[in-house]
This record gives structure tokens, sequence and C-alpha cells, in this order.
């Protein structure tokens, strides 16, 4: 598909009525899935969609965050649009959440994490990438649990912010949330990204097709 990619938004068509949670989707406005590059070695995964993202119909996009993620990942050469685009130009990144729909009023529950599961799973699996970027502490705490060997109470976004963590088949550079960063944070989290993962080779994490 990467040769072939004819849109970034929910490029493998994942269910755009999904009906599984009977408390969203009187609310919410649209299901947001992935947006990106399908053959992307990055992956960022957030917690669920922000309001502009709900409008948009794109993760990571607009207010309460969005611009941040897309100034950041654009200042290490992965978005090749201005902060503010509604539709980001990408290379070799995706961005996704744990879950597809915003309740207007309050966090995702447990149950709704479980529940768009498969949805993400199916994209870390379509996608395979190097390294995946847990944005926040659910997506972290989530993601430990499936592919580290650490338990999900040993990990504090505060702290792994602008790290490394070995995954299984992969690794992890976590981020805190971008409405909650500081300038001097998110100037951590490139210099990392800089000089500790796109300055060396970050594919011997395993192997993969050649790009």
């Amino acid at each position: 598909m990467d040769a072939n990619q004819t849109e970034f938004e929910n490029p493998f068509g994942m269910d755009a009525d999904c009906e599984n949670c009977d408390e969203l989707c009187g609310v919410r406005d649209r299901v947001v899935h992935g947006y990106g590059d399908v053959g992307a070695e990055f992956l960022v995964v957030g917690t669920g969609p922000t309001a502009a993202a709900e409008r948009n119909g794109v993760p990571f996009t607009g207010g309460g965050g969005g611009e941040r993620v897309q100034s950041i990942f654009g200042d290490l050469g992965f978005v090749r649009s201005e902060p503010d685009a509604a539709e980001p130009d990408v290379q070799n990144v995706f961005f996704t959440n744990l879950t597809r729909c915003r309740h207007p009023d309050r966090a995702p529950t447990d149950h709704e994490v479980e529940t768009c599961e498969p949805f993400l799973n199916a994209e870390i699996r379509m996608i395979n990438p190097q390294i995946i970027v847990p944005v926040g502490e659910r997506p972290l705490r989530e993601l430990a649990v499936e592919y580290t060997t650490r338990r999900s109470d040993s990990f504090d976004v505060d702290a792994e912010h602008a790290t490394t963590i070995r995954g299984r088949g992969f690794e992890l550079v976590p981020m805190k949330e971008p409405a909650e960063m500081s300038d001097g944070e998110a100037d951590a989290f490139r210099d990392h990204m800089r000089e500790n993962v796109l300055s060396r080779d970050y594919r011997q994490t395993k192997g993969r097709r050649s790009r």
C-alpha cells in the first residue's frame, strides 16, 4: 500500500460509522481514525480526539495541543505543512489515538479504550512502525502493558518524557500532553529525537523491509 496510498485520512478504510459505544454515538460529531503515511516508521498515539481534531477529522490537529505536535514533528522533518493545517502534509509518520470518538464532557472510559483497541492494534500491525510516540500518561501505560516487559504502574510520563524505552519489536519515545508541555520540554523532545533516535540506525530494533 506504500506506493499506492491515495489519501492520508483513514487510509485503511476503518468503520467511519462505528456504533460500539452507546454513550458516544449520540454526542460525537464523527469517528476520528488514524491519519498519515501507511509506510511510516514513526507512530504517534494519543488518548482520543480533541474538539479541534474532531472538527477536522484528523488526530493531533488544531488547538488543544495539536498545533504544538505538528510544529514539533515539522521541525523534525515529518510534516511539510504549517502547524495549523487541518489536513497536514506528512511523511514517515502516522497519527492516531487509543479511542476514536470524543465525549464533550469527560475522558474516555476503560471500556471505551478496550472497545477501540482492535482499531489501534490493526494500525500497528499494518504500519509495523519502528518508533511509537505515546503522548500522555494513558497511552504510555496502555502501550507499556502490551509492548514492554515493565509493569504499567512503573511508568510516569513526566519522568519518561523525551527518553527511549525498549519495547518488544520497537521503541517507545514518550511525550507529555502537548497542552501541558513547556517550551523547554518541547525542545527536550526535539533534541532527544535528533540526537538519540534520528542520528542512529533505529531500524536495528527489528527487521523491516527496505524503504
